[in-house]
């Protein structure tokens, strides 16, 4: 740390990545990141892209990307801001909304508190249930801005659009924020509730079940006035957050509904066939509506497992924090891949490797 950096932040715990490693080749699930290519119509695009254009900045709103994201989910252009991957959204979200500071899941997205220690934002947790699920009678009592990862991340878990409904009607008063990056593997979106409650910010991503992970694609859904705060945060921060490409793919991708239903319907598989796979080898498994899988094994310790699973090129990803760390999260990657890490799994538990 230099002599010039912020006494302020000095302190702050910066969020940490999913390993990224290049010593050598790994099977990896560790980052939720899709097993599959974008959609074809996205590489056509980009042999088609005209690059002698990149001189110039792109279209600062990303107009026709929020076109086509709105036309898809039967929005108004009004009702989506473009952003670059939606961490970004949730950047903007906590400059905007978050003066009284956040409140949500003892066991959720990493990058939650990391925000709140950022922008000095007090950050309260209610805990989850002793089954992992979300306290909804808690958080209808809650007296900050809520946000929900659902379904929540690491667990998996999520609530139906009922049970939200639940939450953000009861909190008339205070923005209800509800990260969907996983929704479309199994969970009920809020996007039809928009109309509906003015307290209701939607957040999602291009990079999980549309494979634009690299391209850095998210958006935000709400009533156009949330819309228009948020909007102004980003024209003071960052007016022109997505590049020409990233734009340009991202429609391609929205507008491939097929290529989409594709691969998602192949993840749900995979995921119900390597759970059962794991549930057979004697693991605990929480019922998952995501890309990932939360498990854990009493006859294994979770960081153990996890740095066995990488000694033979497997990356799953451990979270060494109370309550969890004898689970290890598992990306559903293709069923090759799957079938890896059940082999290996099965090799660990006859005690055929070790640490």
């Amino acid at each position: 740390m230099s002599r010039f950096f912020s006494k302020k932040l000095s302190h702050m715990a910066p969020y940490v990545p999913g390993e990224q490693p290049k010593d050598k080749r790994y099977v990896k699930l560790n980052t939720n990141e899709s097993p599959y290519p974008p959609s074809p119509k996205v590489a056509e695009i980009m042999t088609k892209a005209n690059l002698s254009e990149l001189n110039l900045y792109p279209e600062p709103c990303s107009e026709n990307l929020r076109k086509a994201i709105a036309k898809y989910y039967g929005l108004n252009d009004s009702e989506v801001l473009v952003t670059n991957g939606s961490d970004e959204t949730l950047t903007f979200a906590y400059m905007a909304f978050c003066d009284e500071g956040i409140v949500a899941p003892d066991i959720s997205y990493g990058f939650y508190p990391v925000l709140s220690g950022l922008f000095g934002k007090p950050h309260e947790v209610i805990p989850l249930k002793s089954d992992f699920t979300i306290d909804i009678a808690a958080f209808c009592l809650a007296e900050k801005t809520i946000i929900i990862s659902n379904p929540n991340a690491p667990t998996g878990i999520a609530l139906t659009r009922l049970e939200m409904e639940k939450i953000i009607s009861a909190n008339p008063d205070r923005l209800v924020i509800v990260d969907e990056a996983y929704v479309d593997f199994g969970a009920e979106s809020c996007i039809p509730l928009i109309e509906r409650y003015s307290n209701l910010l939607v957040i999602q991503t291009l990079s999980k079940s549309r494979g634009l992970a690299g391209a850095r694609i998210g958006f935000a859904a709400g009533q156009k006035e949330l819309i228009e705060d948020l909007d102004k945060i980003r024209n003071s921060i960052n007016p022109y957050n997505v590049n020409k490409l990233s734009q340009l793919i991202g429609i391609a991708a929205i507008e491939d509904e097929d290529y989409f239903d594709e691969c998602v319907t192949k993840t749900v598989n995979n995921r119900y066939y390597t759970a059962q796979a794991l549930e057979k080898l004697g693991f605990e498994i929480l019922p998952s509506c995501a890309n990932f899988l939360f498990a854990k094994n009493k006859r294994l310790d979770g960081k153990e497992f996890y740095l066995t699973l990488k000694k033979l090129g497997v990356l799953v990803r451990h979270f060494d924090k109370d309550r969890i760390r004898d689970f290890v999260r598992i990306t559903i990657g293709s069923k090759e891949e799957m079938d890896i890490l059940l082999e290996k799994t099965e090799k660990i538990l006859k005690g055929e490797i070790t640490l």
